[in-house]
């Protein structure tokens, strides 16, 4: 006999909720961060050039910039890409706002392209299409951890005269054809948000080949100033001069000292999210009533999520009902994303519904599974015992 759900009154399978994600500190995260706060600098200090360096490093990228968010790093990079009022920039709805938030802060307009239908990354051919003589620049998305097609984009923005910007903050580690993502588009932006790959608490990088992109970058993180407080300290001198208008984007000694610590661990940090994602992969895939995600050829997934469609036709449940039921056995599901352009401000600004149809489509379908490095093997037996039971009592 079928085990009842929680959601009608049966034992769930966890007591206590499972996040679709958490942070993982450990004690040298701890003492990095005590040892910064004891020492002579707190912010403007040199632990940031030492992340920028190793972040650089990591991803063999030339130049690195760091900045307070993911959100700040996009910003820098469409100011360095120049994008001003009246400019179009196209990017994927299916995303995180910030990715077109951003647009808007220049004063620059949004204009949506859709996803493909296996991997959810942005589709080159439909950005082609959306194309005008005021296009300046594309972001591309690396949904879910998974890099977009970049040789394709990259073909189509050098023949255009468009600046690429990779939006990284879910592929931090990730590959494409055996390169490292950080430079292979003209800016690349990272996030080291608590549920990223490594984390400073709250914080982002900007990586790119070009010195004058990341100068510019560095410029609009510190009010538009072209040299910083340790600079002046350094030659003591007092004179500075402001030549963008910039903001107050400024990454900390102590985030950056934190953010070392956890970069030391990212490849431990990615071998469990790619043995998670495997044990799923393997015990969910006879369930007709779930799609997993596709992963294409030449490509290493960082798996940032592991977002599933339901095959609704085969479930005699909604999306939202599938939802509530695997909250209440413990198995804190979510949904990413919303289509950006769905949102009641984007909404006010006359985008309407039915843009790309294939983002809205799978996102009435979207459920992201939890997974994060400090997920123990009862954890992930959890999730999969529970995604089966519900999907199980619903099918048809």
């Amino acid at each position: 006999m079928p085990e009842e759900l929680a959601l009608h009154g049966g034992p769930p399978v966890r007591s206590s909720l499972l996040p679709y994600g958490r942070h993982n500190l450990e004690d040298d995260d701890v003492a990095a961060v005590l040892e910064s706060l004891r020492g002579g600098w707190l912010t403007t200090g040199p632990t940031i050039g030492r992340l920028e360096r190793a972040v650089a490093e990591r991803v063999g990228a030339r130049h690195a910039v760091a900045v307070s968010s993911g959100t700040a790093a996009l910003h820098a990079a469409v100011f360095a890409a120049g994008i001003g009022p009246g400019d179009e920039v196209i990017a994927p709805p299916l995303t995180f706002a910030a990715t077109t938030n951003v647009v808007l802060y220049q004063g620059g307009l949004p204009v949506f392209a859709d996803v493909r239908a296996d991997t959810l990354t942005l589709d080159p051919a439909d950005v082609e299409r959306r194309l005008t003589p005021r296009t300046r620049a594309v972001i591309a998305v690396d949904y879910a951890g998974q890099p977009c097609d970049l040789d394709a984009l990259r073909g189509l923005t050098r023949r255009r005269g468009l600046v690429l910007i990779e939006d990284a903050a879910h592929a931090l580690g990730a590959e494409y054809h055996g390169r490292p993502l950080g430079a292979l588009a003209d800016l690349t932006t990272w996030s080291f948000h608590p549920v990223k790959h490594v984390t400073t608490g709250e914080g982002g990088m900007i990586t790119t080949d070009d010195a004058g992109l990341a100068a510019r970058c560095a410029r609009f993180r510190n009010h538009g100033i072209a040299t910083d407080a340790a600079e002046r300290e350094a030659r003591g001198d007092w004179f500075y001069e402001m030549t963008d208008l910039g903001f107050n984007y400024r990454l900390t000694d102590l985030q950056c000292a934190l953010g070392l610590a956890q970069l030391a661990k990212l490849d431990r940090f990615l071998q469990r999210r790619r043995a998670v994602a495997e044990r799923y992969r393997a015990a969910l895939d006879d369930l007709a009533a779930l799609s997993l995600p596709a992963v294409a050829p030449d490509v290493s997934h960082a798996w940032h999520l592991f977002p599933v469609l339901l095959q609704l036709e085969r479930l005699s449940a909604d999306r939202r009902t599938v939802f509530s039921a695997l909250r209440a056995e413990g198995i804190g599901v979510n949904v990413h994303y919303i289509p950006v352009y769905w949102h009641p401000y984007y909404q006010r600004l006359g985008y309407e519904k039915g843009l790309c149809p294939r983002a809205e489509a799978v996102y009435e379908r979207l459920l992201t599974l939890p997974l994060f490095p400090a997920m123990n093997e009862r954890d992930v037996d959890d999730v999969v015992r529970a995604v089966r039971k519900v999907v199980g009592h619903f099918a048809r």
